[in-house]
This record gives structure tokens, sequence and C-alpha cells, in this order.
């Protein structure tokens, strides 16, 4: 009889750690999903940014166009 009872507490003690198991995952899940929000948010900021230097280093002369100093300069 004390076998049934110590497989009963077995199974008990394994539920019990399986509850948990699950919580945890869960909360893991959350944390994932909350973490892959935020790198998505993060690299359309990056894009963003990136758009931006681009359309300023267009605007920006050429060395070709620019004035050369020393000419200007004797």
């Amino acid at each position: 009889m004390s076998s049934i009872t110590e497989l009963a507490d077995r199974v008990e003690r394994l539920l019990l750690r399986h509850e948990e198991l699950t919580r945890t995952n869960a909360l893991l899940e959350q944390q994932v999903q909350s973490l892959t929000q935020e790198r998505d948010s993060l690299r359309s900021r990056l894009a963003a940014a990136r758009a931006r230097v681009d359309a300023l280093l267009d605007r920006l002369p050429l060395e070709a166009d620019a004035p050369d100093a020393e000419k200007n300069h004797p």
C-alpha cells in the first residue's frame, strides 16, 4: 500500500511541477512577444534614421562640385 501512496505523492509533485513550468512558459512567451515587438520597433526606427541620413548625404555637394578653398585663397 505504501508504494501506491508513494506513487500518488510523486504524481502530485509532477503535476505541481507541470503547472509551475506551464506558468513559467507562459511568462517567457509574453517576454518573447514583448521583445519581438520592441525589436521590430527599433528596426523600424533605425530604417527611418538611415533614410534621413541618406537624404542628408544626398543633399551634400560632391567634392568636384564644391568650391576649392585653395583656389579661392592665394
